[in-house]
């Protein structure tokens, strides 16, 4: 798969059924997922494999991540959108 087919089908995975969800992970790829490692990016794929309402909860803080291994990238999440919160200007 080349980058800009993996990209392309983390922009549709990071399309959800909660407009919430879709307003915290759409814009975190559109910004952020090019540049993310290897690594980085599989944690993502597993992400977008969980439940959108455990998505949700865990990026907004309200229960603890299960699952160890994404602890980091949904602390990349909300990094990002902390950050969008304090400077509009950041995409």
């Amino acid at each position: 798969m080349t980058d800009d087919q993996d990209f392309n089908r983390m922009r549709w995975a990071s399309r959800r059924g909660l407009l919430e969800l879709d307003l915290l992970l759409a814009p975190f790829v559109e910004a952020q997922y090019r540049d993310l490692d290897d690594q980085q990016k599989q944690d993502f794929r597993r992400l977008v494999e969980e439940q959108d309402q455990d998505i949700l909860n865990w990026i907004m803080g309200r229960e603890p991540v299960k699952d160890s291994v994404l602890l980091a990238i949904v602390a990349s999440i909300r990094a990002h959108n902390d950050a969008k919160l304090n400077d509009p200007s950041t995409p």
